[in-house]
């Protein structure tokens, strides 16, 4: 596959074109020609700025305009009718659903949802207020105790977003004297918490803590603090770190280790509690857990687990915490709900990666490229086109299975794919079924590829109509 091949497999000189021609089309030369004839409008600091002008936005555009030439339909925004779990209801239509972080199957469990009502109840449906203002409640602490025993810590801190907690953690606990040293394949959520502290940012190849190891020592600054970022389960790929040599890594350069165990509590290790679990290592020596309660917790939110001070700091520094309202105690009730269940049922954690290794390993019989996917709760199926994995993904809808493509600028182009999701809730029959239809399907798209010059040029005709 060559590189340089990006949008819908166009070249990127001739992406530029048609974004050049798009740049060109009908609304923005209104714009043009409208400051041309009034006076008014000839300052340029008098317009009024137009979203449709971003180059980002005319790529959405120019897919969009591909995609209807193709008949692919948009798979996103899909509306559910019920609960989403191993199945889904869509336009009154049941479908076996590989599109759900419900991983151990909790979502609707009735002691999960007897406890958020009884929350509502006590509580209300928010605290009105920041929790250092006066929205702490009791159902805060229970859970944040709840999840730092869960990650063998002294405390933890729920904040009311999941790639928020990222952000404004990262964000504030480095700065421009500071060095954050992080996985290429990271979650946005970090990238993003990594610009807006300033620091020095330096991505390793994925997974590959020898060059980790190396950039630590190369680019700590003297008198600055350095942070070392990996995921527990990587959510495109479903592949894990090797967590005792990223521990090792971090200590040899004295820098603090952060691990996002966001697809990773529920899934990984016996009991379900993430990477240490399943390394078998004492989790004190990771400084900063990361997790979200939107997985298999069945809530929404993040949480960092840590030091005593660690977290103390946090309550009264971090922006996102200090000036966001507390958690809603509906939200908070389920994911202590859900925490207990956890505990109690390990099980789940083994129908869940009995049934994600069932699925990795038909699919790989079947030819299919998984890439490094361990078989835990993610399988990607990489088809190395956009094209091909929207119209993969439509063929699996037409069939009854609801799977989301993963398409560029998401990914490389040649890294789409399809993400399957799995959960407890998947039976046998659903995973073999499923890896039948999208090896039959798989080959009817390979075997009927798309004419991408006609797709040019439909998407340049459309561009210069508007």
């Amino acid at each position: 596959m060559d590189p340089a091949r990006n949008l819908f497999g166009l070249s990127a000189q001739a992406k530029a074109r048609l974004i050049e021609k798009l740049s060109s089309a009908a609304p923005v030369r209104s714009v043009r020609l409208a400051r041309q004839a009034d006076p008014d409008l000839r300052d340029a600091a008098g317009a009024r700025l137009d979203v449709s002008e971003f180059e980002a936005y005319r790529e959405i555009r120019m897919i969009r305009d591909a995609a209807e030439f193709l008949g692919i339909s948009d798979p996103f925004f899909r509306v559910h009718e019920g609960i989403a779990g191993a199945e889904t209801v869509i336009g009154n239509r049941s479908y076996v659903n590989f599109a759900s972080y419900n991983y151990i199957g909790l979502n609707g469990h009735p002691e999960i949802t007897n406890a958020a009502k009884s929350a509502i109840d006590w509580y209300g449906t928010t605290v009105s207020a920041s929790r250092p203002v006066s929205g702490e409640r009791p159902i805060h602490r229970e859970l944040e105790h709840a999840l730092a025993e869960t990650h063998g810590t002294e405390d933890s801190v729920v904040l009311v977003g999941g790639h928020s907690t990222n952000v404004t953690v990262i964000g504030h606990l480095l700065g421009r004297n500071d060095v954050i040293v992080h996985d290429a394949l990271i979650h946005n959520s970090i990238v993003q918490g990594s610009m807006l502290s300033g620091a020095r940012r330096v991505p390793f190849p994925h997974l590959d803590h020898e060059a980790a190891d190396r950039l630590l020592r190369e680019t700590r600054p003297r008198n600055g603090r350095a942070l070392l970022v990996v995921e527990g389960h990587y959510s495109m790929d479903g592949d894990v770190p090797d967590l005792p040599a990223f521990i090792a890594a971090a200590r040899r350069n004295r820098a603090w280790l952060m691990v996002d165990e966001a697809h990773s509590l529920g899934v990984l290790g016996p009991r379900g509690f993430g990477i240490a679990d399943r390394f078998g290592v004492d989790p004190s020596e990771v400084d900063i857990w990361m997790g979200t309660l939107s997985k298999s917790l069945v809530s929404c939110g993040g949480y960092i687990a840590g030091s005593k001070d660690l977290i103390d700091y946090l309550k009264l520094m971090a922006p996102g915490f200090v000036f966001s309202v507390g958690m809603a105690p509906p939200a908070a009730a389920a994911a202590l709900a859900a925490l207990q269940v956890l505990k109690r049922e390990p099980q789940r954690v083994r129908r869940l990666n009995d049934g994600a290794a069932l699925f990795l390993q038909l699919a790989k019989d079947a030819g299919l490229d998984v890439g490094g996917s361990i078989g835990a709760s993610i399988v990607p199926i990489i088809t190395g086109s956009s094209i091909r994995a929207g119209r993969l993904a439509q063929a699996m809808f037409r069939r009854g299975v609801n799977v989301q493509p993963i398409l560029y600028p998401a990914v490389p182009e040649r890294a789409a794919r399809l993400r399957f999701f799995l959960t407890a809730d998947h039976t046998g029959e659903q995973i073999r079924d499923t890896v039948a239809i999208l090896s039959e399907e798989n080959r009817r798209v390979v075997s009927d590829p798309s004419d991408l010059a006609a797709v040019a040029r439909h998407v340049a005709s459309s561009v210069l109509s508007r």
